[in-house]
């Protein structure tokens, strides 16, 4: 039986609650293989005990491990001298050159989504998470009190492998219509002209996949008009950003919403909220994405370890959540039902035993 190292990084906020729901699901659903849990503070509070939102020990087991599971980071009312807020997350992804963040959007049955008809859901959104505008991280420059600049930094070997990623991921998914578009703003930015270029040079790699491409304000149109005609979409870092949020708004918010952000070496994996601190404590935040984090961590393992075991157990987890949702048990308060945490984390356990 094989066994895994996940680093576990609980966060701040709300998130070492859903953590632990997500911890727990999974090692229910491990019948064939075996977790190592390896405790990895990072975030505020760790900032505010000793210094340091990351430490050393902690970046080390995250390079050692298979995986990390990441919970959400940071506090409005704790930040570095120079005012800007704690996020280790974003320290992991450079670290760890994390440059594919991965955003699927799926309406799980029960959960109503922002939009008439409840459109069958199923997409993904791959987004460029090394360059694009936020290379400017840190680096903007501010003259006087009149201008300010961020500078946009495409490259050719970024763009070719997160294009990469999307089609593989597109291949994976094999969808009745397999297709990957292309978001940008090519027609007034040279640098997105130049990331559709690279684009379309990949994916002639891959002829069985359809590719086409749509500016980014037609695409936000698009994915509220007719959502289910998308497949996967591949984008640049701060376009991924805004449109990840707003599909995770079409399937019920970011309360259901996980996400991973890979690398060729490393994995993290994390819900796409935040650390919530007016909810802590009350038992109202919902675990679920969480939950559906762990599972994606699981159904990683299984293809980089050629280990059926782990996707199984992906498989059923989300089977679980699909129908504890369905039937309200697992709906807290942002779902508009009447859950707790743990008690949408037991219905969510109680319903995995009924899975095969």
């Amino acid at each position: 039986m094989s066994t895994y190292r996940v680093a576990v990084v609980r966060g701040d906020g709300i998130g070492p609650e859903v953590i632990a729901s997500a911890l727990e699901v999974v090692e229910h659903a491990s019948l064939d293989f075996a977790i190592e849990w390896i405790e990895a503070p990072a975030g505020a509070g760790t900032y505010l005990e000793c210094g340091q939102a990351l430490p050393d020990t902690t970046l080390e087991a995250c390079r050692s491990a298979d995986a990390i599971l990441l919970g959400a980071c940071g506090l409005p009312n704790v930040r570095y001298p120079d005012g800007t807020e704690i996020i280790p997350q974003v320290t992991l992804r450079i670290a760890l050159d994390l440059f594919a963040g991965i955003r699927p959007a799926r309406r799980l049955r029960g959960i109503p989504g922002a939009l008439s008809g409840d459109p069958a859901i199923d997409l993904v959104i791959v987004r460029e998470s090394t360059e694009g505008i936020f290379a400017s991280l840190g680096g903007g420059v501010v003259l006087g009190n009149q201008l300010a600049t961020d500078t946009q930094v495409i490259t050719r070997a970024g763009t070719e492998r997160v294009a990469h990623a999307a089609f593989r991921l597109a291949r994976e998914r094999g969808r009745s219509r397999t297709r990957v578009t292309c978001v940008d703003k090519a027609n007034i930015l040279r640098s997105f002209a130049f990331f559709r270029s690279v684009f379309d040079e990949v994916a002639s790699h891959y002829p069985e996949i359809e590719a086409d491409h749509l500016y980014v304000d037609a695409a936000a149109l698009e994915l509220v008009r007719r959502p289910e005609q998308f497949d996967v979409l591949v984008c640049e870092n701060l376009l991924g950003d805004i449109l990840s949020d707003l599909t995770a708004g079409l399937v019920g918010g970011l309360g259901v919403a996980p996400s991973a952000d890979l690398g060729v070496r490393h994995a993290v994996f994390q819900p796409c909220h935040g650390t919530a601190p007016d909810l802590v404590g009350l038992g109202r935040a919902n675990p679920i994405a969480s939950i559906l984090s762990a599972a994606m961590m699981l159904r990683h393992l299984g293809t980089t370890h050629q280990d059926p075991a782990p996707a199984r157990a992906a498989e059923r987890i989300e089977e679980a959540v699909s129908r504890a949702a369905d039937s309200g048990a697992a709906r807290t308060p942002d779902l508009g039902g009447s859950a707790t945490t743990q008690s949408a984390t037991d219905a969510i356990l109680q319903t995995l035993e009924s899975i095969p």
